[in-house]
């Protein structure tokens, strides 16, 4: 994917306060399946912050355990987004 669109992107998305523009921007942008799937993976990741075990996971949020240890991998990274955004907003 082009940098220049990414960065556009996620400078849009920063600029969006409204929830409800906001959901109905995704809603728009999104496949009803990748928004499903990225809710998901969001809930996920709140999961493993709060030690869950990943076979719990999967059983409660039907995804494979592949996916759960992707995010568990991510949650590791020091540097990585889903660190800085649970620390600041949960």
């Amino acid at each position: 994917m082009h940098k220049t669109y990414q960065s556009e992107l996620v400078q849009l998305l920063a600029k969006i306060k409204d929830p409800r523009l906001m959901a109905e921007f995704l809603e728009d942008l999104l496949t009803p399946e990748e928004y499903k799937n990225i809710a998901t993976r969001w809930q996920l990741v709140k999961m493993l912050a709060k030690a869950k075990p990943q076979r719990e996971i999967s059983k409660k949020l039907k995804v494979a355990i592949a996916t759960i240890t992707r995010g568990s991998r991510e949650l590791r990274n020091p540097s990585g987004g889903f660190k800085k955004i649970l620390s600041k907003f949960s």
